[in-house]
C-alpha cells in the first residue's frame, strides 16, 4: 500500500494521444508508489475502451503517411531519439529507480541495454531490404517488407525501459505506428521517453500511450485496426493473450515466465562461477524472466569442490546491502509480489528444505520504514519436487539441490514446463557442447547466468513451453520479421529483341522441350 505524501507535488501521468497528453475519459487513477519506501510518488489514470478508439484511430490515421516514408526517413528521426536518450540517460535511470527499486547501477544497464535496440533500429536502412532473383526464363521474383499498420506493445513493471524498447524501435522504423500500453506500476519512466520521441521528430500519432490495466488491454487486442500484439508478462496472461489474439487471426508474440537452471560441474571456476550465480540470481531483486532459479551441483554432495562453491555463494549473497545505491539490492515491485516470496519460502522450509540464507530478516528489518523488502535467500533442497523447485518465483531467491550425474541434471531442467534459459559452468570445452546440445530451453548461457542475446540476434523463448506463446522472437532479426509483412512480386515482360538476351533463353530449349521444367509461364 502507498503512504500518503505531500512534497513534492504528485506526477501525473496521462495518456499520450496524436501529439499530445489528454486525461481519461474516465476520472479515476490509480496511484504509483516507490518499492523503496511505499511513498505514493504519483498517479497513472485508469482509462477506458474509449481512450483506446481514440489512440488507434490516431494512429490508423498517422500510419497513411508515415508508412510512405522511406525506411531511411524514419531510421534519421529514430537516430535523433537514441542520442536523446543517451544525453537523458542518468534522469531516466532516477525514475527507474523511483518507482521500480532497481539499484542506479542496474537502472543505467536498463536505459543503455534498451538504446542498443534503438542503435539496431537505425541500421534497419541496411538490414530490410528486399531481394530480387531472374528464377525461370524471363520471369522474375522478389519480395518487399511491408509495415502491418497499428500495433500494439504491452508491457510488464521489471523492465520500464528495455522492454518497451524491445518492440518500439524496431516497429516504427518498418513503417508501423505504435500504440503502447505501460505497466500501470512503472509509468512515469515512459512518460518521459514520450517527451523524448516528440522531440525527436515523431510526428503525431505515430507513437500513442494509453494508460490503464486488463480493460485496456483488451480493448486493444480486440479492435479491429490493430494488426498485431505484442506482450511480455506471466505465463497464464500471456496464453490468455495469444490465444485471445488467435481467436482474431491476428499475429501475436506473447512471452511469458521462466524457470531458469544453472549447472555447475565440479571443473568450474570457483571464483567466476560463485559471483555469476549470486548476479543472476540476485541482480534486479531476482525480477526478471532471465534470472537463475535453480542451483544444480553435480557431483558428491560432500565433495570438497561442490561445498567451496555453495559456500563462496552464500558468502557473496550475504554481503549484499539493502538500497538503492550502486552495488546494493533493491526491494521487491509491491506488497503482493513480497508476499508471494516469503510463501515459497516457507513452504520450502517446511518441507525440509534447509535455510541456507534468509532473506526474511530483511523483511523483519524494515518493517516499521516501509517498502517490499526481501533479502537474497539460498534454499537447499532435499526433494527436486518442491514448489520452489519447479515453479516461478520471480523474486532473489535460488534453489540449491545437489545431483549425482550430468543426465539427472538434464532431467531436472528439462521436466518443467518452461523453456526459456539455462546455463551451465565448466572449464572444458566438450562438457559445456554436451550439455548444451541437450537443455530444453532457448536461450542457452556457457559461464554465463544471464545469457541475454544481443542485437542482431533476437530474444524470445522456445517454442512449446510455458515461456513463449505465439509467433517469432521479440527482438533482432525476429523482431523485423515479427513487424512486416513479406509481399512476393513474381513478373514477367515481353522479351526484347537483343540477341544476346534471346541467346539465353534459347539455351533453356533443347530439341524443342523446355529444360526448365519449373517454368511453367503461359503454358497449362
Amino acid at each position: 500500500m502507498c503512504k500518503p505524501k505531500a512534497e513534492p507535488p504528485l506526477v501525473t501521468v496521462d495518456n499520450y494521444i496524436d501529439g499530445t497528453v489528454v486525461p481519461p475519459s474516465t476520472p479515476q487513477y490509480l496511484p504509483v508508489c516507490n518499492p523503496a519506501s511505499s511513498a505514493n510518488i504519483g498517479r497513472v489514470a485508469l482509462s477506458s475502451s474509449q481512450d483506446v478508439d481514440r489512440a488507434v484511430e490516431a494512429a490508423s490515421k498517422a500510419f497513411e503517411s508515415w508508412s510512405t516514408r522511406t525506411v531511411k526517413s524514419r531510421a534519421a528521426i529514430m537516430l535523433k531519439f537514441h542520442s536523446l536518450v543517451r544525453q537523458n540517460s542518468h534522469e531516466l535511470a532516477e525514475l527507474i529507480v523511483a518507482e521500480n527499486g532497481k539499484n542506479y547501477t542496474e537502472a543505467l544497464a536498463d536505459v543503455a541495454k534498451g538504446n542498443e535496440t534503438v542503435e539496431y533500429a537505425c541500421s534497419l536502412p541496411q538490414l530490410m531490404q528486399g531481394r530480387i532473383d531472374r528464377v525461370s526464363g524471363a520471369v522474375t521474383c522478389q519480395d518487399r517488407r511491408d509495415p502491418l499498420g497499428v500495433v500494439v506493445s504491452i508491457v510488464p513493471f521489471n523492465f520500464p525501459f528495455m522492454v518497451p524498447m524491445w518492440t518500439l524501435p524496431i516497429a516504427l522504423v518498418t513503417g508501423n505506428t505504435v500504440v503502447l500500453k505501460p505497466s500501470e506500476k512503472v509509468p512515469l519512466t515512459m512518460f518521459r521517453v514520450i517527451g523524448l520521441l516528440e522531440e525527436a521528430g515523431f510526428p503525431p500519432g505515430v507513437v500513442n500511450m494509453v494508460q490503464g490495466t486488463r480493460t485496456v488491454c483488451e480493448a486493444l487486442i480486440d479492435h479491429p485496426a490493430v494488426k498485431a500484439v505484442t506482450f511480455v508478462g506471466s505465463s497464464p496472461i500471456a496464453r490468455i493473450v495469444k490465444e485471445r489474439c488467435n481467436a482474431l487471426n491476428k499475429r501475436c508474440t506473447a512471452l511469458g515466465g521462466a524457470k531458469n537452471h544453472l549447472i555447475a560441474l565440479p571443473d568450474c571456476d570457483i571464483e567466476d562461477t560463485s559471483s555469476d550465480v549470486v548476479v543472476s540470481y540476485a541482480g534486479c531483486a531476482g525480477q526478471r524472466c532471465m534470472a537463475a532459479s535453480v542451483l544444480l551441483l553435480v557431483g558428491d554432495p560432500d565433495g570438497e569442490r561442490q561445498k567451496k562453491l555453495l559456500a563462496r555463494v552464500i558468502e557473496k549473497a550475504a554481503a549484499i546491502e539493502a538500497g538503492t545505491e550502486p552495488k546494493k539490492m533493491g526491494p521487491v515491485i509491491d506488497d503482493a509480489s513480497q508476499s508471494k516470496i516469503l510463501k515459497y519460502i516457507a513452504q520450502s522450509e517446511q518441507n525440509g528444505a534447509k535455510v541456507l540464507l534468509d532473506g526474511r530478516t530483511w523483511t523483519k528489518e524494515n518493517s516499521l520504514k516501509g517498502g517490499n523488502w526481501i533479502g537474497p535467500t539460498v534454499l537447499l533442497h532435499s526433494s527436486s519436487d518442491d514448489k520452489t523447485m519447479k515453479e516461478e518465483v520471480f523474486g532473489p531467491v535460488l534453489s540449491v539441490y545437489h545431483v549425482a550425474t550430468w543426465q539427472e541434471a538434464i532431467a531436472i531442467e528439462n521436466r518443467i514446463p518452461f523453456g526459456n534459459a539455462a546455463a551451465i559452468y565448466t572449464s572444458n570445452g566438450g562438457h559445456a557442447e554436451w550439455f548444451v546440445k541437450r537443455v530444453r530451453a532457448a536461450m542457452l548461457g556457457v559461464n554465463i547466468g544471464i545469457p541475454v542475446p544481443r542485437e542482431p540476434f533476437s530474444f524470445g523463448g522456445l517454442y512449446g513451453t510455458q515461456s513463449k506463446y505465439g509467433d517469432l522472437d521479440i527482438t533482432g532479426d525476429g523482431g523485423i520479421e515479427f513487424f512486416t509483412n513479406r509481399i512476393k512480386i513474381t513478373s514477367k515482360w515481353p522479351v526484347p529483341c537483343v540477341p544476346e538476351y534471346t541467346a539465353g533463353l534459347a539455351e533453356q530449349v533443347v530439341g524443342g522441350v523446355t529444360t526448365d521444367h519449373a517454368n511453367f509461364a503461359g503454358t497449362m
